[in-house]
């Protein structure tokens, strides 16, 4: 199948990489993230 046919059908290749279904649990990943290195840079004295 063409590029050309493949865009016409709606046909989309995956790359394997992450969706973008779950935007909540990524938000709140990336906090907990932020909150953890907050306190390991205090804990160790760097700020």
């Amino acid at each position: 199948m063409t590029d050309i046919a493949a865009r016409r059908i709606g046909l989309r290749r995956r790359t394997g990489g992450p969706t973008d279904d779950d935007q909540l649990k990524e938000h709140i990943a990336g906090w907990a993230l932020v909150i953890v290195i907050a306190m390991l840079t205090v804990q160790l004295g760097l700020f």
